[in-house]
C-alpha cells in the first residue's frame, strides 16, 4: 500500500516556502553532518539511518521532492521518532527539526490529502476521547484506585488477568503509578504570602492533573511561598499536544484557542507551567497556528499568550527564588525531560533550585538529556522502543545508588516509575523539584 503525499513540486515549494504548515527551506539548513545521530535515541537503539534526524530530513524531503512515495516503510521510520527534539540541540546548523516533523506528520495522516484519516478505536475512545480531559480520567481512575486498595491489581498481575485485556490497555495498566489520595480541588485564586512580586496564572493540565494533582498543588504553594498571587482559571483545557502529535490539527488549535480566552488577562505576568510537554506544546502556540492556517488574528492573540508561559524553574530563578530553609537529607539523581532541555532549553534552572535545599545531594545521570521512552503517547503507540529506552534510563538510574530520581514532566514520571517497578526497584521515588522545594519551605518529611 502506498499513499502520495499533497505537495508542490520543488521548484514551487523553494520559491513560495510553505505547503499546508511545511516550510520547504527548512530541509535545506541540514548539510547532513550527522552529528545528530549520536543524541537521536532511536538511532542509537537500532543504528539505522533511516531511523535518525538526518536519515528522516532526506526521507521527507524526497517525498516531498516527489522522488520516492510515502510508502509504510517510509511511514514506518518517521512515526518511530519521538520528536524529542535532541538533535536540534546537537545540531551546529540549527535545524528546526521539530518545525520539519510535526507538520509532515500532519500531512502524514491526512487520508485523503484534505482531512485527517478515521482514528482507530484506541485513538478514538482513548487518546481523544479520555486523555484531553482531566474530569473524564479522574472518573476512569475511580476503579482502579478501589483496586490498589483492595490489592486487586496486583491479583490481576499474579495470576496472568491482565494478559486478557488489549494490549494498550496492558501498557495503560503497566503506566498507572500508585494513585495518591486527592487533595482538595485548586480554587480560582491563592494569595501571595509575604511581599507580592508578581501575579501568575497556572496551567493545571488534563492527564497532570487527574494523576499529579499533588504536584500542581505543590507548585501553587511554592508559588504563594515566592511572593506571587496565583490564578487558577477553570476555563482551561488541555494543550492539544496529543493531538497534535498525532496529526489532528484543527482539535489541537481549538484547544489552543480555548487556552487563550482562559488566560487572556492583562493582570497575569506570566503563565506557569510544571510540565516539560505541555509547556513546549503552549510556548509553540504562536508556530502552530501558522502551520494549521489560523488566521492572522487567531495568530497573534496566540503568539501574545505564548510570550507569557513559564516553565516554573525558568520563572522562579528568573524571578530570584526565597532559599526555603528546612534540611532535606536525601541522595537525588536529576532526568532531564525531553521537551524541557531541548525544546525550551532550559537545564540549569531546575538543578539551581534542587541545590538551594539544605543536606539534598544531587548525584549527574548518565546519558541524563536522551529520551526515557514516553514522549507523550509513544510509550502506547510504540511499546517496543519505548521499553528498550525505558531499561536503557533505568541502568544509568541504578549507577548512581539515588534514593530518587527527579523531573519536571508527568509523562517521564509515568514512564519511569513504571520501569522501575518492572525491574524490581519500586523503592527509587519519582519526584518533580516542586514536591521537593514545597516539602523544604514547608518542613514536611516525604
Amino acid at each position: 500500500m502506498t499513499e502520495k503525499l499533497t505537495s508542490p513540486t520543488p521548484v514551487d515549494a523553494a520559491s513560495h516556502g510553505t505547503s499546508g504548515g511545511l516550510q520547504y527551506e527548512k530541509f535545506l539548513d541540514c548539510v547532513h553532518c550527522g552529528l545528530c545521530t549520536a543524541a537521536c535515541p532511536t538511532y542509537l537503539e537500532t543504528g539505522n539511518e533511516n531511523d535518525s534526524p538526518r536519515g528522516r530530513i532526506y526521507l521527507m524531503r524526497a517525498v516531498t521532492d516527489e522522488r520516492i512515495e510515502l510508502t509504510d516503510a517510509v511511514t514506518r521510520h518517521l512515526d518511530l521518532c519521538l520528536d524529542c527534539r535532541s538533535c536540534e540541540t546537537a545540531c551546529p546548523s540549527g535545524v528546526e527539526y521539530g518545525r520539519l516533523i510535526e507538520p509532515f506528520r500532519i500531512k502524514m495522516h491526512q487520508g485523503d490529502g484534505s482531512s485527517p484519516a478515521k482514528p482507530d478505536w484506541f485513538q478514538r475512545w482513548i487518546l481523544f476521547g479520555l486523555f484531553p480531559y482531566a474530569n473524564r480520567i479522574r472518573l476512569a481512575l475511580l476503579p482502579a484506585r478501589l483496586m490498589q486498595v483492595l490489592k486487586l491489581d496486583q491479583l490481576m498481575d499474579a495470576t496472568g488477568l491482565t494478559r486478557l485485556l488489549p494490549a494498550k490497555l496492558q501498557r495503560m495498566q503497566r503506566l498507572l503509578p500508585k494513585l495518591r489520595s486527592r487533595e482538595p480541588e485548586l480554587p480560582d485564586f491563592l494569595p501571595a504570602i509575604g511581599e507580592k512580586r508578581a501575579s501568575v496564572a497556572l496551567f493545571t493540565g488534563c492527564v497532570a492533573d487527574a494523576m499529579f494533582h499533588h504536584v500542581n498543588w505543590a507548585t501553587a504553594r511554592v508559588l504563594q511561598q515566592n511572593g506571587c498571587d496565583v490564578h487558577i482559571p477553570k476555563s482551561q483545557a488541555c494543550c492539544g499536544a496529543i493531538h497534535y502529535h498525532s496529526g489532528q490539527g484543527d482539535p489541537a488549535l481549538k484547544l489552543a484557542s480555548q487556552n487563550q480566552q482562559a488566560f487572556a488577562s492583562d493582570d497575569i505576568d506570566a503563565v506557569i507551567i510544571n510540565v516539560a510537554g505541555c509547556g513546549s506544546m503552549l510556548k509553540d502556540y504562536a508556530h502552530i497556528s501558522g502551520e494549521l492556517g489560523a488566521g492572522a488574528e487567531t495568530s497573534k492573540q496566540l503568539g501574545q499568550f505564548a510570550d507569557k508561559v513559564k516553565d516554573i524553574s525558568e520563572f522562579l530563578v528568573e524571578l530570584g527564588p526565597v532559599p526555603p530553609q528546612h534540611a532535606i537529607p536525601m541522595k537525588v539523581t536529576y532526568h532531564d525531560a525531553c521537551h524541557l532541555c531541548h525544546a525550551q532549553q532550559i537545564r540549569s534552572q531546575p538543578r539551581q533550585l534542587l541545590n538551594l535545599i539544605p543536606e539534598l545531594v544531587t548525584s549527574p545521570l548518565g546519558e541524563s538529556e536522551i529520551c526515557c521512552g514516553a514522549a507523550g503517547s509513544y510509550n502506547l503507540t510504540e511499546p517496543e522502543m519505548a521499553d528498550r529506552l525505558g531499561n536503557r534510563k533505568v541502568d544509568h538510574i541504578l549507577d548512581t545508588q539515588t534514593e530518587a530520581v527527579v523531573m519536571g514532566n508527568a509523562g517521564c514520571s509515568l514512564q519511569i516509575q513504571a520501569m522501575l517497578k518492572a525491574r524490581n526497584h519500586s523503592d527509587i521515588q519519582v519526584l518533580h523539584p516542586m514536591e521537593l522545594l514545597d516539602m523544604s519551605y514547608r518542613g514536611v518529611g516525604l
